[in-house]
């Protein structure tokens, strides 16, 4: 996909964080982004960006309304040249044995079951057009483990390994790729290591670097395991 070219984007997570720093680079870049989070702060993106961009109140781990929200987007929009699934949470730090059976049964429904969510019913408008990336944002923590954060961990290591199958089914023409961000001062960050998130980039200073690498992605890259880190553009 040539970066000079305006693609139709999609993003999940697109309130906070890496989400909403990429969706303001994209748009100011002349991308056209489709959005979906719970956060209220959805309706502040509709009125600072309104049509062609397109928000919608959407939590990726509702079946039936992942399913009208895409029926929707595919409808006005057409299928999307770049689908990036960026929504996750992390939990309170902890041993494993200490997590409440319902924080860990969210964080599996938000980072993995809602990744599978939305791939299922947007993928398919993308290999019927015969092209598209799939972006799944996956971690340092996909690739290797620390203590206190092993729910979190195993749901990004489940997202290496659900999109390197993804990759080997998806046809000519389309890609599919893990994505580490690298260590980015955010809140779900701030949630793990407190103040010492400080001393990392800003979710701003980091989509200046990583969208036009994003937007790179191609079949070239369909089951690689990338990292921003590695982009040196």
């Amino acid at each position: 996909m040539s970066a000079s070219v305006s693609k139709k984007i999609v993003i999940t997570g697109v309130t906070r964080g890496l989400g909403r720093a990429l969706a303001e680079w994209f748009i100011a870049h002349g991308h056209t982004v489709i959005g979906c989070a719970r956060s209220a702060e959805i309706l502040n993106l509709r009125f600072t960006h309104p049509a062609p961009h397109d928000f919608a109140a959407v939590d990726v781990t509702e079946e039936n309304k992942v399913a009208l929200w895409s029926e929707k987007v595919l409808a006005v929009h057409g299928a999307p040249d770049l689908l990036i699934n960026n929504a996750a949470v992390v939990n309170t730090p902890a041993p494993l044995w200490q997590v409440p059976a319902g924080e860990f049964n969210r964080l599996v429904d938000v980072n993995l079951k809602g990744v599978a969510c939305v791939i299922r019913h947007f993928v398919p408008a993308m290999v019927a057009r015969g092209s598209g990336v799939i972006v799944n944002l996956s971690s340092g923590w996909g690739r290797s483990t620390s203590p206190e954060v092993a729910p979190y961990c195993a749901s990004k290591y489940a997202i290496e390994g659900l999109t390197l199958a993804l990759a080997q089914e998806l046809p000519a023409g389309l890609a599919a790729v893990p994505l580490n961000p690298g260590v980015i001062d955010t809140d779900m960050l701030r949630q793990c290591w407190a103040d010492g998130a400080a001393a990392y980039p800003k979710a701003d200073a980091w989509a200046t670097r990583a969208a036009p690498y994003i937007l790179q992605f191609g079949r070239k890259d369909n089951g690689r395991s990338l990292s921003v880190a590695e982009f040196e553009g």
